[in-house]
């Protein structure tokens, strides 16, 4: 029910968000699926704005972090590749873990939880107007880590300007 999945979101312990078992394919997909219940997404929204609110600053990952979750966050990036570039890394990563999901079947699910989150009408997936967008189609990691630090430093920059 959306109630217990409201009280699961809440009731973790937030050491659990280093755990690998994050990353796999199927909580990738139940997040998608469950965080479209208003209940759960009211019940994890004032948990994520706590968290990225820490004193000593942090570092989110998700779908709706720079529209909802921290509006005002000093950086933001909204990472993009397309589909099948990101279907690839997506099915290498699986395969590294164990899995034997083919890519096509990895595709499939990105384009549909694309579809899926950004019709959705609670929080959906867009860049916030004020997100640097970086598109690492075609960069190596290294590249994409140096591109957005780049980009961070140079939204800082600017923002330091403006105060």
């Amino acid at each position: 029910t959306q109630e217990a999945d409201a009280v699961a979101a809440t009731s973790f312990d937030d050491l659990l968000l280093a755990d690998e078992w994050l990353r796999t394919d199927e909580v990738g997909k139940a997040a998608s699926i469950v965080s479209a219940h208003p209940l759960v997404r009211a019940a994890l929204l004032q948990r994520q704005k706590r968290f990225a609110a820490q004193p000593a600053g942090a570092i989110l990952d998700g779908r709706d972090i720079g529209t909802v979750i921290a509006p005002d966050a000093d950086a933001k990036l909204f990472v993009k590749a397309t589909p099948m570039i990101r279907a690839r890394r997506r099915h290498a990563e699986l395969r590294k873990g164990g899995s034997s999901v083919s890519l096509d079947r990895v595709l499939t699910d990105i384009r549909t939880r694309d579809e899926r989150d950004s019709k959705r009408t609670e929080a959906p997936l867009v860049a916030a107007p004020d997100a640097a967008v970086l598109d690492t189609s075609f960069l190596s990691i290294e590249a994409a880590v140096q591109k957005a630090i780049q980009l961070v430093d140079a939204q800082l920059a600017h923002k330091a300007a403006a105060r």
